[in-house]
Parts: C-alpha cells; structure tokens; sequence
C-alpha cells in the first residue's frame, strides 16, 4: 500500500530540506530524492496500487528452488549483463526512469501517479550516510546538473501540472513544479545582484526613498524573511555562521549553476545543444579535506562559474564604493543621497558582506584554494567596463 520513504538526515543537512521534506509529507508525500529510502517492490515493477493487493511474502520466501546452480548461474550472468534490458519495458514504465539526469524525481513522481502513497521518516539515528562534493566548482556543477533535469522535465511529458493532473493533488503538483524551475530563478537573482548596483552608479533611484512610508513594506518583507529563515535554521541544529554560508551557496548557485542550467536547456529545445551528464567527484585530496574541515571556500580552479561570480562580487564592491564616494564628497548632498539611495547602498552592503570570501580569495588568501590569477584580473576588468557603461 505505501511506499517508504526512509530519510535519515545527519546534522549536516540543511535545514531547508528538512523543512521541505515535511512539507512534502503533508502535502501527498515526499518525492523520491536519490538516497536514503526504501522502496516496495510492486512500486519499481510500474504497478498501480490496487486496494484489496495483499502478497504473501511467507508462501513466496518458503518457494523452493529446483534450478540447477549451472542454470542459475548463467540466468544471473544475462540479469548482470548491459543487454538484459533492451527492448524491454524497464527504464520506461518499470524501474527507475532513464533519459534524464534527475532519474530519482520522476520515478517518484511516476509511482504516485500510480496510487502509491510515499511518507517521511526522519529517526533520532540516522539510517543513512552519504557523500558529497566538498569543492564549490564541484558543488556548482552537481546543482547545474540537476536545476537542467528539473527544467528539462518540466518541458517535457513529465511537467507535473499535466502529467500528474487528476493523479496526484494539485498541491503536490505545484511543489514539485517549483523544483522543475529552479533554473529560472536565475533571472530574478541576476537582477537583484547587478541591476540595484548600475543605477546606483547612474544615479536612478528603484526603491522609495527612506523618509517615505512606502520604504515600509520592502523594509518589513526583507528582514522579516531573513529573520525567519535564520530561526528556521537555528532550529534544524544550525548556527548562525552555518546560516551565513547558506546565503552565500543561495547565491552562488542562482548567479552560476542556474544561469548555465537554464540557457543550455533552452539551447537544446531549440536543437542548438546537446545536455551532457557530467559526473561530479565525491572524493577530494588531503589538501581539498583540510581546508574543509576549517571552513573555507575551495576556489582553486579556473572556471567560467568563478570568473561570474568574481564579476558580480567586484560589480558591487565597485558600486558600494561609488556611492561612498557620492555621499562623502559633498556634505551638505550626505543626507538626502542616503534617503533617495538608502536601500540600493544597502542591498550593495549586504552582496558585498556575501561576497566576502570571494574577496578573500581574490586578495589575501595565499594557499591552493585562492582564486587564481586571471579570474582576478578578468573580474577587474569586466566590472569596471560594466560600471563605465552605466556611468557614461
């Protein structure tokens, strides 16, 4: 009757996947998530859940076997073989889905399309251990590779809205929706991060000024979701430096991950380029390892990812200082510069305040895990033609 979803989640998941997960569960039940569950058999043979289905396990476990170990042999090598499943239904109405690189969302979504009910079960012991990368580049790329499934199966037959319409609750299909686009959220963080800072250098205002009661409702959703988002986070076992690092991975992710994610899936609907599975490495050096366990950044790679986040974290250095400057050269222009730009310098403060082991890498850091020299000197150049042009 259900299938089980088992998730032992270790302190060292963040706090929106527990948060997320029990939303699932109460909203048609959790999605399958690659790991750290358990499945009934009937559910990956493609069956659909039927009411009275009862299966006596005694009588099947009790079954002899009169093959001969030959016999059994030489069945096992054709099961273990790449061929067995070819021509075959498994991989399209049985077992786990092929053709994406999010293979685990759409078998669940297909399973509970096929009346199958999933629930979530979180013990005080974890029941399941996994590993993942500990690079930012590697990191970057797993959340690409998975932000293209998730948009690519939303343009396809598995969109939930059409797939899963009178299967499984409207709810549910809007959650797993939101997932499908996480690739587009790419736009609205791009705009966040590089459109406050270049009218600020042309000196456009985008926000009420600070003596205007119209300042209050952008004054209230922004810190009041931050607050809760770091209660939310303090209360899954976080700190509130755990927290900190959360927002930087939010934005490094959105600014690079999605970006790519999302324009090359475009490209490959229009027949321009072919989605590649690119695997990530779990398994990182005794010096990647050290740097970890003290809590920095692994940059050590040139990357196009590294030289867009560089870019962006130089962009807002940039405009930061610009209106310091604008502020502090005319004393009697100080007050009313802060009231007219009061939020954008604030915004630029906070981008700058994320981006802080950025800089870090970028300047002063001396080991292997410091940005290298042409993401540097790239970064430089391209913030400072993007200020230019929106000065002049």
């Amino acid at each position: 009757m259900i299938l089980l979803v088992f998730f032992g989640l270790s302190v060292l998941v963040i706090s929106t996947m527990k948060l997320e997960v029990l939303g699932f569960d109460a909203n048609g039940g959790p999605s399958y998530m690659g790991s750290g569950c358990f499945h009934r058999r009937e559910t990956l043979c493609g069956k659909k859940y039927e009411k009275n289905y009862k299966v006596d396990w005694k009588k099947i476990n009790d079954k002899k076997v009169s093959e001969t170990a030959s016999f059994l042999e030489e069945t096992c090598k054709v099961l273990a073989s790449c061929t067995f499943e070819h021509n075959t239904p498994w991989g399209k109405e049985m077992g786990l889905k092929y053709g994406t690189p999010v293979e685990d969302v759409v078998t669940g979504m297909s399973i509970q399309c096929n009346g199958w009910k999933s629930i979530y079960l979180n013990p005080e012991r974890e029941g399941f251990f996994g590993v993942a990368p500990i690079t930012l580049l590697q990191n970057l790329v797993q959340q690409k590779r998975w932000a293209e499934g998730e948009l690519q199966l939303f343009f396809s037959r598995y969109c939930p809205l059409l797939y899963g319409h009178r299967k499984i609750p409207l709810k549910l299909q809007l959650i797993y929706s939101t997932y499908k686009l996480w690739a587009a959220n790419c736009l609205a963080t791009w705009y966040i991060v590089v459109v406050p800072c270049l009218c600020l250098l042309k000196g456009i205002s985008l926000f009420p000024k600070i003596s205007s009661p119209w300042v209050l409702p952008f004054v209230y959703v922004t810190f009041v979701h931050r607050a809760y988002s770091l209660a939310e986070f303090l209360w899954c076992g976080g700190t509130f430096r755990g927290w900190c690092n959360d927002q930087r991975i939010w934005l490094f992710k959105r600014t690079t991950s999605y970006l790519f994610a999302f324009f090359e899936t475009i490209l490959k609907l229009l027949g321009h380029s072919q989605l590649n599975f690119v695997v990530t490495a779990k398994v990182a050096d005794e010096d990647f390892s050290k740097r970890y366990d003290q809590e920095l950044i692994e940059f050590g790679a040139a990357s196009p990812m590294f030289d867009i986040l560089a870019t962006l974290a130089m962009l807002n250095l940039f405009g930061s200082l610009g209106a310091s400057k604008k502020a502090t050269m005319d004393a009697d222009q100080d007050s009313k510069v802060l009231d007219q730009f009061g939020l954008q310098i604030l915004l630029c403060l906070v981008l700058v305040t994320i981006n802080l082991p950025v800089y870090q890498a970028l300047f002063f850091r001396k080991d292997n895990g410091k940005m290298p020299t042409s993401v540097m000197y790239k970064s430089i150049v391209f913030a400072l033609l993007a200020c230019m042009l929106a000065m002049y």
